[in-house]
């Protein structure tokens, strides 16, 4: 080992590993343990000095026994070490249990093909080993999945693929931009109906006024509408665009993310009933809810908004 590892190697592979255990059982959080425990930094400096200590005891001595030897004795030492085989050799030999080739003929067969021999070698210990560890696998396997029932692979799958909607269906429910004119809910708190407000007076008010009372757009405080009322349509409206050749643009491809459609679209409610002055006629057909679950509606400035797609 101190052939391969010398010192300057061992030293700091011994402090810093001594150092990862102890933050390790330390657990001290975001800071290092020495810096939170000075006392930690005290311990590992002394298993440095040990270690150093040791290191440099150990070279003088090996030092000082080299020294009192004759040079005929460093010879043998030096061709004693020089046909010592390696650690890897030493490895590949136990691995493989092959026989050197000055050897083979104490393993040849006593048949002969055409001048063809065979040499009765052993499996290589990797291989058996290799082959016993398959039987252990293919028993543990069988017991498994044939006699105490596991799941299967496809029942694996189908399993997590069920994990997988139910965690989809979740990040939906705080993905606000996922939403759309099917899933979409009127937004009733004050903050989301002013931030609608202030989308509506940035980018509709040009076509439909601020108030509402409707421009080149279409009155908007009304019961009239013309591509339908309630949150869903009005989200659809506002997202895809309005009839083709003649009304507004998708404001979806205009950058208008979801979120953002659904305020405007939940503030554009609140302004049903307001009769502002100089209002434009109304224009499509009345829009009237069936009727619908009390718990599926919510009330939004003394107006009942229908939070499901609505029916004339």
């Amino acid at each position: 080992m101190k052939k391969y590892f010398p010192a300057y190697i061992r030293i700091p592979v011994f402090f810093f590993g001594s150092a990862l255990l102890l933050e390790y059982f330390i657990d001290s959080g975001d800071l290092p343990a020495f810096m939170k425990y000075p006392e930690v930094l005290g311990l590992l400096t002394l298993i440095l000095l040990v270690i150093i200590t040791f290191e440099a005891c150990n070279a003088a001595i090996n030092t000082i026994a080299w020294r009192l030897l004759t040079n005929e004795e460093q010879k043998e030492k030096l061709k004693a070490a020089a046909k010592k085989p390696s650690w890897i050799s030493k490895f590949y030999k136990e691995a493989t249990n092959a026989i050197p080739i000055d050897q083979e003929d104490e393993i040849i067969l006593n048949h002969n093909y055409d001048g063809i021999k065979e040499l009765d070698n052993a499996l290589p210990p990797w291989w058996v080993w290799g082959f016993y560890a398959t039987i252990v696998f293919a028993v543990v396997y069988m017991a498994k999945y044939h006699v105490f029932g596991g799941e299967t692979q496809s029942q694996e799958f189908e399993t997590e693929m069920e994990q997988a909607r139910i965690d989809i269906e979740e990040y939906k429910k705080t993905a606000k931009d996922l939403v759309d004119y099917t899933t979409v809910v009127a937004l009733t708190e004050v903050a989301d109906i002013t931030a609608g407000k202030e989308i509506f007076i940035q980018n509709c008010a040009v076509c439909h006024k601020p108030d509402g009372a409707g421009g080149i757009g279409p009155n908007l405080t009304d019961e009239y509408w013309v591509l339908g009322g309630g949150i869903k349509n009005v989200f659809k409206t506002i997202s895809q665009g309005g009839r083709p050749s003649k009304g507004m643009e998708a404001w979806s491809k205009k950058g208008l993310k979801p979120s953002k459609i659904q305020q405007v679209a939940s503030y554009i409610l609140t302004l049903e009933g307001t009769n502002p002055a100089g209002a434009k006629k109304p224009e499509g057909e009345l829009w009237v809810n069936t009727a619908i679950k009390t718990s599926e509606t919510k009330e939004v400035k003394g107006i009942i908004k229908v939070d499901t797609l609505q029916v004339r």
